[in-house]
């Protein structure tokens, strides 16, 4: 198990929320092999992995259970985007009546309420895979302060999942992104989609959580699933 960090220094002028979800999937793509023509995006959100596909390809499938998401998503001839959820077996099966090269998922696996019956259906497909899923240690200072248990699976929990599934290096990758004051991480939290809109503290919690906080960034742990 490969660990390694990244650090981020936040910039509003970017007009997004999504700057961790974008290195992540620019690393997860980093990690493909060949230039598969027939890709398969699992939680496609808005296009990150599409966006940063650097090669040519003949077709490319992204679901996503967000309407709102699939309407930024990039579309042409060869770029669908459609409506489905990785939690509904049925979905997988429909998607199993096609062929892909490559199945890809960037910041999406971690809300799966059922990850073995994903992983399981993922392996259905029988071709390489890269995976990027966050972990429990998102958000770990955060939650300390705030005596809050974490949303997500511990790295340990998630590697041992994968490993009856796949034959895959597995790394994980440790995220800071820094920001100029604590009213800006909260705000971050809020429009980024990274809490998974938990709302576990009332007004008066959060006002002392943003007094407490001790750092001025926020830390991302993301662990990287791939075939060799």
């Amino acid at each position: 198990m490969k660990v390694s960090s990244e650090f981020s220094k936040y910039a509003t002028h970017y007009g997004s929320y999504s700057v961790i979800q974008n290195q992540v999937a620019i690393k997860l793509l980093s990690f493909v092999k060949g230039n598969p023509k027939n890709i398969l995006d699992l939680g496609c959100g808005s296009g990150a992995i599409c966006k940063n596909i650097k090669w040519e390809y003949e077709r490319f499938l992204g679901v996503d259970f967000a309407p709102g998401m699939l309407d930024l998503h990039p579309k042409s001839d060869i770029v669908e985007a459609i409506f489905g959820d990785f939690n509904d077996k049925d979905l997988f099966e429909k998607l199993l009546a096609n062929k892909y090269d490559y199945v890809l998922s960037a910041s999406a696996l971690q809300w799966a309420e059922d990850l073995e019956m994903a992983f399981k259906s993922i392996e259905k497909f029988e071709v390489p895979i890269a995976l990027a899923i966050f972990t429990s240690n998102t958000f770990k200072t955060l939650n300390e302060t705030a005596s809050l248990a974490p949303l997500l699976r511990t790295k340990e929990e998630v590697y041992t999942l994968q490993k009856q599934y796949f034959d895959a290096a597995f790394e994980v990758v440790e995220y800071k992104l820094e920001f100029e004051s604590t009213r800006d991480i909260f705000r971050y939290i809020k429009q980024s989609g990274v809490s998974g809109s938990r709302k576990a503290l009332d007004y008066k919690a959060t006002k002392k959580l943003m007094n407490e906080y001790p750092l001025n960034y926020l830390e991302f742990e993301v662990v990287f699933i791939y075939t060799r």
